[in-house]
């Protein structure tokens, strides 16, 4: 699966593109910001986003909106330290595909992507 990595924080974007890699998906991309973040979407054509959801700027949640915007088909799993029913059931609102919490590990990570692909 061809991914976009998006989060403000390098060594997490690094971390999980070797994961990712690890698991054989191609990272077509990365962006720490949410205006890089569309910018390479609209340049990469990602099969898949893992969107971090606080971020400089725009948050997440203004992203996941812009992106659903760009291609309603957009497939968009939020990663985030925030665990509140609240935020969850808005982000689902919103059009995204499944809600990762940091920290995650290895096997996390794959049940989402399965259940996002």
């Amino acid at each position: 699966m061809k991914v976009l990595i998006v989060d403000d924080n390098e060594l997490t974007r690094a971390m999980i593109k070797d994961v990712l890699e690890e698991m054989l998906h191609q990272v077509v991309g990365e962006a720490s910001n949410g205006d890089e973040a569309i910018k390479a979407y609209k340049e990469l054509g990602p099969e898949l986003v893992l969107l971090d959801m606080i971020m400089p700027g725009k948050t997440g949640l203004e992203v996941l909106q812009e992106l659903k915007l760009i291609n309603p088909q957009a497939k968009v799993v939020m990663v985030t330290a925030v665990q509140q029913d609240e935020i969850s059931k808005q982000l689902f609102e919103k059009g995204a595909a499944a809600i990762l919490h940091k920290p995650f590990s290895y096997s996390e990570l794959e049940e989402v992507l399965k259940k996002a692909a």
